[in-house]
């Protein structure tokens, strides 16, 4: 509508200067007729006539120095309004044809205008306004009818566009994501998007990616879920196997040999804990790992556990170095930080054993440790070929995570998971070669609260 107003404001004011020139036009007919009469002698009928037919209450031209009044009125008339149309600018036009409109009825104004005969100056005729102000009203209603007209269309014409453009794309993707949440692990749910390369199409191809993640997440926590039934039924079968195994184990100490003296206590121990875990897992069934029951211990006998374990499973290749000083103590849960020590070393391990078998070296994997104030920070690192771009991203996620082909990636999330049950966490650092990782461990928060001093003095 704004537009139409800026178009509405100088087409009134063309229309009336149009108006008035048609006026002039048949002024300067009817002074040619005059001019034609014999003597200029014309009947006062013929007289009105022509004045009737200029629509003008008087005529007048200007001959060099000459002004010669051709028709006048019968009576005495008062002209309110002059207005010289050789000398009318825009904005005085647009002012002069608004003052008509307002002006009322029965205005008689004099209007001045060129004439196309050499020898006339200028002709000059007095008019009654009424008839223009009707016109331009008139004028006005047109042009507002076809305004609303126009807007009509145009309102139309937008809202088929918006509708056909947005509303339709925005309708069909809120349906989709209703029907996508009444079944989000149903793959066949995911929009499918079209070709379009604005913001719309942009959505629906990032909407088409959230729901096939979630999909995917959906069916790997379904799988995983059934996963952790079958391993709790496994655990409770394998724990009684393990309890048998520990009975026999048992009796192995009443036997005088030194060799089975020497090791039957590390496997008694390696049974324990395997029975342990085992029922850790039944426990488990929510995916959780028990709260840490944290006592102060050194790390380097842990460490050495953790050796030992992992030695029987490593190639003869590859060499475990415990480099933690003898009195670095930690406050930790010891069986947690034996199984952190345990999965990030087999990690190294497995990388180590395929890349000394590709090359035909030899490997080491070297553990250290050191104290800060109360933040005990472990150190495991190798010199194989370190962690792949593409696996750091999600080296921590359980599944996603693996660094070598075949694996599942469950060591290094376990190790975070059980590090960050103790406030800590699990961190890969850059190395120019192999892989380095630092297992930090924070102190418990002291309990201890402030006391009072005995106020009597003794002498």
């Amino acid at each position: 509508m704004l537009g139409e107003v800026l178009i509405f404001v100088p087409s009134i004011a063309k229309f009336r200067i149009d108006w008035l020139q048609d006026r002039l036009s048949s002024a300067k007919i009817a002074s040619l007729v005059l001019e034609a009469a014999p003597d200029g002698m014309v009947p006062d009928k013929l007289r009105h006539q022509i004045l009737e037919s200029a629509g003008a209450v008087a005529v007048a031209v200007k001959r060099g120095e000459q002004r010669s009044l051709l028709l006048k009125p019968n009576t005495n008339i008062n002209v309110v309004k002059h207005f010289d149309l050789r000398a009318s600018s825009g904005m005085h036009a647009i002012m002069d044809a608004f003052d008509a409109l307002f002006a009322g009825n029965g205005r008689i104004i004099r209007v001045i205008g060129s004439n196309d005969m050499p020898e006339i100056e200028f002709t000059e005729i007095v008019i009654d306004e009424t008839p223009l102000r009707m016109a331009m009203i008139q004028f006005g209603f047109n042009i507002l009818a076809l305004s609303i007209v126009l807007s009509l269309l145009v309102a139309t014409s937008v809202f088929l566009a918006l509708n056909w453009v947005m509303v339709r794309p925005m309708r069909r993707i809120t349906l989709n994501m209703l029907r996508f949440s009444e079944n989000p692990e149903d793959a066949s749910r995911v929009i499918e998007p079209s070709s379009r390369q604005d913001e719309i199409g942009t959505a629906e191809r990032e909407l088409q990616n959230m729901q096939e993640e979630m999909v995917h997440m959906l069916q790997q926590k379904t799988r995983l879920a059934a996963l952790g039934l079958a391993v709790s039924k496994i655990s409770h079968d394998l724990r009684n196997m393990l309890a048998s195994a520990q009975l026999i184990s048992d009796r192995l100490i009443l036997i005088d040999d030194p060799t089975v003296k020497k090791f039957a206590p590390k496997l008694i121990m390696s049974l324990d804990r395997a029975i342990g875990f085992c029922a850790q897992t039944l426990k488990y069934g929510r995916a959780q790992e028990a709260p840490p029951r944290r006592d102060h211990f050194f790390l380097r006998m842990i460490v050495d556990d953790a050796i030992d374990a992992t030695a029987p499973q490593t190639s003869h290749k590859v060499v475990l170095f415990n480099d933690v000083p003898q009195d670095v103590k930690i406050d930790a849960d010891r069986e947690h930080i034996f199984r952190i020590l345990t999965n990030l070393m087999r990690n190294s391990v497995e990388a180590l054993q395929e890349h000394v078998s590709a090359n035909d070296s030899e490997g080491e994997i070297r553990l250290n440790a050191w104290r800060e104030d109360n933040v005990v920070t472990i150190e495991v690192c190798d010199d194989g070929p370190g962690v792949p771009e593409k696996a750091r991203a999600h080296l921590f996620e359980a599944f996603q995570g693996s660094v070598r082909a075949g694996g599942i990636g469950l060591g290094l999330a376990i190790a975070s998971e059980l590090a960050r049950a103790h406030g800590g966490y699990v961190e890969l650092k850059d190395r120019p070669k192999g892989a380095r990782f630092w297992v930090v461990i924070p102190d418990r928060e002291s309990e201890t609260t402030d006391g009072r001093r005995g106020e009597l003095e003794t002498g």
